[in-house]
């Protein structure tokens, strides 16, 4: 499920994955890399290093599969910080039934 954000102040759309994270499971950190999201990118790439480290490379896995049920929520509440805010009224419901507002 997909929901619209605008910024009102510079105008700028942003469609957003709602739910969970396909894209954060397969590619891991490169996911918030595209989305220009570097704070939890950083993040990922230290947590993946410190568990894979210890477990042949099988804690980065696990990592990026726990990881991938939260990030497009901590993503969407980041953008809402910058600024961001519902388009219509069909993502505002969206957002809320997901609890992401």
């Amino acid at each position: 499920m997909f929901a619209n954000l605008i910024n009102e102040k510079n105008q700028t759309y942003k469609n957003v994955k709602v739910g969970f994270s396909w894209t954060e499971m397969f590619f891991g950190f490169w996911t918030p890399v595209f989305r220009g999201d570097f704070k939890w990118a950083c993040f990922l790439v230290i947590a993946e290093i410190i568990f894979g480290s210890f477990t042949w490379g099988g804690g980065a896995l696990l990592v990026t599969f726990i990881f991938a049920f939260f990030y497009n929520r901590l993503y969407v509440k980041d953008m809402v910080k910058q600024g961001y805010k519902p388009a219509d009224k069909t993502s505002l419901n969206i957002l809320n039934s997901y609890h992401y507002l």
